[in-house]
C-alpha cells in the first residue's frame, strides 16, 4: 500500500481538497429537504470527488515520467485558473450572478484560503514522512476533530450512534496500519499539522459563509482567485514553474486538455461540495470525504494497477461499515427529530 501508485493516488485526493468549497450556513446538520435530498446530494459530493482524484491522477500519470519531481501546486493554479474562466463565463452569459471581485470582500474571505494553502502543503509534506495506511489513520481522527469543533462553535450535537461510528472507522484505519507503523517525530508533527490545518478550513469555512454574505457562485469565484494568488508565488519559489517551463515534453495539446477538462470537473466539484454541505452539514460533508477514499482505492486499483494489502482491504471493509453505521445513525437521528417537532407542533 506504501508503493509510489498508492501516494499518486493519494496527492491526487490532495490535489482535488481544492474544489471542496463548504457552505456551512445551516447552524447544525439539520437537513433542509428531507433524507432523500441529503442522499442524493451527497452523492453527488462523492460522484464529482472520485472523478476529480481518478483525472488528477490520469494527468499525474502523463507527465511523471518526464520530470524529476511533481508539479502539484502548479496544478491546484491551473485548475483554479480554469475554473475562474468558467464562472466568469457563466456570469458573462447571464446564466449565475454575484458580485465584482471586492478587496473587502476578498480580505474576510482570505483566510478560508490560507486554511487550504496549509492543508495543501502539510498534506504533501506528510506523504514524504508517512505511509498511505498512516495519513488514512489521521484523516479519520481529522473527522473527529471536525465533529469536535463543530458541537465547540457552532454548537452542533453529536449522537452516541455518530461517535460509535466514528469509533469503528478509526479503529479500522488503525489495524489496517498496525503492521506498517513507521512514525518518526517529524512524520507525526506534518500529520498533526495537517489534521488541525483540515479541521481549520472545514470549520472556518462554516464560520465564513455565515458573516461574509456571497452567493455560492461568489464562494466559487474567490475560492479560486484567492486561491491562484496564494500559490502562484510557491509555484515560483519551489522551482515547480521553472521545470513546467524547462521541460518541452509536457507542452502538448494533451496535457493541456486534460489540465482544462480537470479545471472543468473541479468547477462541478465546487457546487456539488456547497450542495453536500447546505443538505447535510460539516461532520457529514467530512464523513463523505474519508468514505470517498474507499471507492478511489479500489477505482486505483482496478484502472491504475495500484496494489492492495490484505490489511488495507480489511481497512476498507471496516470503513464502509462504519460508514453504513453513519448513515443510518443520521437516518434514526432525523427520524426521531421529526416525530418530536409533530409531537410538539
Amino acid at each position: 500500500m506504501s508503493s509510489s501508485n498508492d501516494k499518486d493516488v493519494e496527492s491526487a485526493a490532495l490535489i482535488d481538497s481544492k474544489n471542496d468549497a463548504i457552505d456551512s450556513s445551516p447552524p447544525d446538520d439539520k437537513k433542509k429537504g428531507g433524507s432523500g435530498k441529503a442522499l442524493s446530494s451527497c452523492a453527488l459530493y462523492g460522484f464529482c470527488s472520485v472523478s476529480m482524484v481518478l483525472v488528477n491522477k490520469s494527468l499525474a500519470s502523463s507527465y511523471n515520467q518526464h520530470i524529476d519531481g511533481d508539479l502539484n501546486f502548479l496544478l491546484v493554479v491551473f485548475q483554479a485558473i480554469i475554473a475562474i474562466i468558467a464562472v466568469e463565463f457563466c456570469k458573462k452569459m447571464q446564466w449565475v450572478e454575484y458580485p465584482s471581485f471586492n478587496t473587502d470582500t476578498a480580505l474576510k474571505w482570505a483566510p478560508v484560503n490560507l486554511f487550504f494553502c496549509a492543508m495543501l502543503f502539510t498534506g504533501m509534506t506528510s506523504l514524504q514522512h508517512n505511509s498511505v495506511p498512516m495519513v488514512t489513520v489521521f484523516k479519520n481522527i481529522t473527522n473527529i476533530g471536525v465533529a469536535v469543533g463543530d458541537y465547540y462553535f457552532f454548537g452542533t450535537p453529536a449522537e452516541l450512534m455518530v461517535v460509535v461510528a466514528f469509533g469503528v472507522m478509526l479503529g479500522g484505519a488503525l489495524l489496517a496500519a498496525k503492521n506498517d507503523a513507521h512514525m518518526t517525530f517529524l512524520g507525526v508533527f506534518w500529520m498533526i499539522t495537517n489534521c488541525m490545518a483540515t479541521a481549520g478550513y472545514i470549520l472556518y469555512m462554516k464560520f465564513a459563509t455565515k458573516n461574509v454574505k456571497l452567493s455560492k457562485f461568489g464562494m466559487v469565484f474567490y475560492n479560486n482567485v484567492l486561491c491562484a494568488f496564494f500559490l502562484f508565488p510557491v509555484t515560483l519559489i519551489n522551482g515547480e514553474m521553472s521545470t513546467f517551463l524547462k521541460t518541452g515534453a509536457i507542452h502538448t495539446f494533451d496535457y493541456m486538455a486534460k489540465n482544462s477538462f480537470a479545471g472543468f470537473v473541479g468547477f462541478f466539484l465546487n457546487f456539488a461540495s456547497l450542495n453536500c454541505v447546505a443538505n447535510t452539514g460539516a461532520t457529514t460533508y467530512a464523513i463523505v470525504g474519508s468514505m470517498n477514499k474507499i471507492p478511489i482505492a479500489i477505482l486505483g486499483w482496478f484502472l491504475f494497477d495500484n496494489v492492495i494489502s490484505p490489511q488495507t482491504w480489511f481497512f476498507i471493509s471496516v470503513s464502509m461499515s462504519g460508514g453504513f453505521f453513519y448513515s443510518y445513525a443520521k437516518l434514526t437521528a432525523g427520524k426521531r427529530k421529526a416525530r418530536k417537532q409533530l409531537r410538539t407542533g
